[in-house]
Order: structure tokens, then C-alpha cells, then sequence
């Protein structure tokens, strides 16, 4: 019995005329043979969530550079709730949750140690520039597994190439996690700047509160119930007018009063520093590269400034300090 082919099956027998079916993937750039088992999505999350990249996530910035508390969110913890948000919605809808959560989960693997400090420097510093969904699809198609990539599908590519605002997916899977993007954010960060007393949460404007909520689970379930009741049966993921006002104004809210906040992001200018000096000595000194990066560069035939960038954009926060201090900083002379 084959049971990939009955639960294919059971997608065109549940799922949305508008969803994404399995068994009519644009496939992968690397045939493979089908899994028995699982559906192609169900394979790719699979895949992303095995991957070095999605570990490395925990170790990663989401907003406030190594905070001492246990419960600030990390780039691993917002990602899950990214595809909480994501996979709540795509069920209401009737849309495909596998290619939903493999989206979901990968969407930020070439995110930056130190978050968006990180992703400036290297932005400054790198041939050609750096943005973090083009590193993820870098990732997926070159860097995991020692140069041979993941070889997803192609509709899970679109989805994390497209997360971002200006990113049009070609999937309603993919619409439903670039939208579950900015309300994990936006809600998770508020939560974590009042834990940082950064703000408070009668500070947020009423205008916003009013019609989102006035704490983080108000808010949320406004949102996801916003998107599941305008987009229901329509060939497009879509919110009220007054609803999406509401979320742009507040997360314009934020970047002003969080994102750019001098308390919270004090500590970036150096975390910026630290990126672009591990990225000169290691473009000038490409013999301390790991096997797998030099194998990059010397095989693949890859840029070698573009291959560093790899490498940093690879690193937690805790390595890029780790190796700073061991090529920075000098050690105690240890000889008695």
C-alpha cells in the first residue's frame, strides 16, 4: 500500500480548490524518487527541520542582543510561532499545512547572527550585498549538506524567497506565511520589550489597542480570525482595511519606539564591528575557513568573498564572539 498516494488523495478530497496539492508540485531541480510515505512538502519540512541551519536558529538574535532572561525570544522561537501562526490559519483555510510549515520553518535559515545588525554589516561589507531570504534560499540550495543543498520544491523556494513585505508568493501557503511573519513578530517583540521595560503596554497607542487588542493573545487571535474570515473561499490570503491599518501603524510603532530604541539596540554598533572585522580577516586569511567553506570556494568555484559571507552569516551569536575573541584578542601567555 502506498500511502503517500492516499493521503494525495485526501488533499483533493479536503482541500481548498486554491491550495496546493502535492501530487501537482513543480518538483524539486534533482528527481528523486517519491517517498512512500510522505508527500513532497511533508519531505521538505522534514529536510528543514533536520538541517544544521534550523539548529543554528536557537543560537541566533531575534530582537535584543544577548539578553540575560530565559524567556526572550530567539530567531528558533520566533520561527515557531511563525508556523504556529502560519499552520493555524492554512487549516482554517483549507490550504496545504505541510508546504505552509516547510515555509514557515524555513524562511529565516540564512538569517544573520545579532539579527538585523548582523544582516547590515554584512550588507555593507559583501560583494553584492547580503539579504537574509536570498541567504536562506542559499542555504537550501547550496550550503546544507556540503554544497548539495536540500533540493526542495520548488513552491517552498518561492515561499522563503518571498516571505518579506515587498516578496509576492506564488502559493497562497506562501501569502499565509509572509502575512504570519509580521504578526509573530510584532506581537512576540512587544512581549519581549515589556519583559525588557522598554515600554509598557499602556504606552501602545489606543488607536491600535482598540482595534487589535490590548495584550498579545487579544491581538493575535484578531489577526489570525481577520485574515481566516476575509480570506475564506477566495483565491487570496487578505485582511479588513481597518485590521491591516491597525498592524502597519503598530509595527511603525515599533520601529520607533523599539527597534531603534537606544536602550534596547545599544549594543549593536558593536555587534556591526565585530561582523565586518571577522569578515576582513577571514577574506584575508581563507586558509582558516572550515574544510567545508574552502571546499566551496576550491570545488564549487565560488566567490571567495561571497563563500566568508557564508561562513558568517552561519555563525550564533555566541560562535561570532567565540572566534572574534580568538582572532582578536590575545591570549595569556599559559608557559610557566
Amino acid at each position: 500500500m502506498n500511502i503517500r498516494k492516499l493521503q494525495e488523495q485526501r488533499e483533493h478530497e479536503y482541500l481548498s480548490p486554491y491550495a496546493a496539492f502535492s501530487d501537482c508540485s513543480l518538483g524539486r531541480d534533482v528527481k528523486e524518487v517519491a517517498c512512500d510515505i510522505r508527500p513532497v512538502y511533508q519531505r521538505d519540512r522534514d529536510r528543514i527541520l533536520h538541517s544544521k541551519a534550523f539548529r543554528r536558529l536557537n543560537g541566533k538574535t531575534q530582537v535584543f542582543l544577548a539578553p540575560e532572561g530565559d524567556h526572550y525570544r530567539t530567531r528558533m522561537t520566533h520561527t515557531l510561532e511563525v508556523s504556529q501562526n502560519a499552520r493555524t490559519i492554512a487549516k482554517a483555510l483549507q490550504l496545504n499545512e505541510d508546504l505552509t510549515e516547510a515555509i514557515a520553518l524555513g524562511h529565516d535559515l540564512g538569517h544573520t547572527p545579532f539579527g538585523h545588525a548582523g544582516e547590515r554589516a554584512l550588507n555593507r561589507v559583501c560583494e553584492g550585498g547580503f539579504e537574509h531570504h536570498l541567504q536562506s534560499i542559499r542555504v537550501v540550495e547550496l550550503l546544507e549538506k556540503h554544497g548539495k543543498g536540500l533540493n526542495l520544491t520548488k513552491e517552498v523556494r518561492d515561499g522563503i524567497k518571498n516571505h518579506q513585505t515587498a516578496g509576492s508568493p506564488s502559493t497562497l501557503e506562501g501569502k499565509v506565511v509572509r502575512l504570519s511573519d509580521k504578526i509573530a513578530y510584532i506581537n512576540h517583540d512587544i512581549d519581549d520589550a515589556i519583559r525588557g521595560q522598554i515600554i509598557k503596554e499602556d504606552e501602545i497607542p489606543r488607536e491600535f489597542t482598540d482595534v487589535l487588542g490590548h495584550n498579545p493573545v487579544e491581538r493575535l487571535n484578531t489577526l489570525i480570525h481577520d485574515i481566516v474570515i476575509h480570506s475564506y473561499g477566495t483565491a487570496d490570503i487578505i485582511m479588513s482595511e481597518r485590521v491591516q491599518e491597525a498592524m502597519l501603524e503598530l509595527r511603525k510603532y515599533m520601529f520607533r519606539s523599539v527597534y531603534t530604541n537606544p536602550v534596547a539596540k545599544g549594543q549593536e554598533a558593536k555587534a556591526e564591528k565585530m561582523i565586518e572585522q571577522l569578515y576582513l580577516y577571514y577574506n584575508s586569511h581563507l586558509d582558516c575557513l572550515p574544510e567545508e567553506y574552502l571546499f566551496m570556494i576550491e570545488e564549487k568555484k565560488e566567490p571567495a568573498g561571497r563563500v566568508v559571507c557564508d561562513y558568517i552569516a552561519g555563525m550564533t551569536d555566541r560562535y561570532a564572539v567565540a572566534k572574534y575573541k580568538e582572532i582578536m584578542i590575545p591570549s595569556a601567555w599559559d608557559v610557566y
